[in-house]
């Protein structure tokens, strides 16, 4: 039986969100599993995606709105702090919201991978174990590295994670479960990587 020995946080969340902040506006900073991090400045396709997707959603179900840059609380006791690409919920949600919203009532959170060496970690390994725990309904991923579109549903509040986990590589229409219930047709996603 292997031991996973107890990650020790980096600081405080109160520490965390004080040096957010204060930092410039060319970087992101999330806390996630107790350790700081810097997300690259996005580039014109992860932008463009983000756009895409937006308008793929706001077609089919005009009933929501698609955030972009909304800080969550994630993790158990909310003691993480994730900017996704993108956060899905009802229309005016986060209406009178501070910088580090609560997670309730967010049906999707989105990211697109960056090019950078922090991705695979952040991206595929914490980020949807945080999003599960904060049982965010559905998390997508579109990898730019592996040129797929991943779909995980059915939250893990206990351990993190997702219990569902459906990958179709571009090109491929995918379906994105309730509470969204949308199909998506993923061929332009071809177009906007290196």
């Amino acid at each position: 039986m292997t031991v996973m020995a107890e990650r020790t946080s980096q600081m405080s969340v109160e520490e965390f969100e004080t040096i957010a902040s204060a930092a410039p506006e060319t970087v992101t900073l999330e806390f996630v599993n107790g350790r700081i991090g810097v997300k690259k400045v996005t580039d014109g396709d992860h932008n463009t995606i983000v756009a895409w997707l937006a308008r793929r959603c706001m077609r089919t179900r005009s009933d929501l709105d698609l955030y972009q840059g909304q800080g969550l609380r994630v993790e158990a006791y909310r003691e993480g702090r994730a900017k996704p690409d993108a956060v899905l919920t009802p229309e005016a949600h986060f209406a009178g919201a501070g910088e580090w919203a609560d997670p309730d009532g967010t049906l999707m959170v989105v990211e697109v991978t960056s090019y950078d060496s922090d991705t695979d970690r952040r991206d595929r390994h914490e980020k949807p174990a945080a999003y599960g725990q904060a049982g965010i309904p559905v998390y997508l991923l579109i990898d730019r590295d592996s040129c797929t579109i991943t779909v995980h549903s059915a939250p893990d509040r206990k351990v993190g994670g997702y219990r569902t986990l459906h990958t179709a590589k571009f090109g491929e229409t995918v379906s994105v479960p309730d509470p969204i219930g949308i199909e998506i047709d993923t061929e332009i996603l071809k177009s906007y990587v290196r």
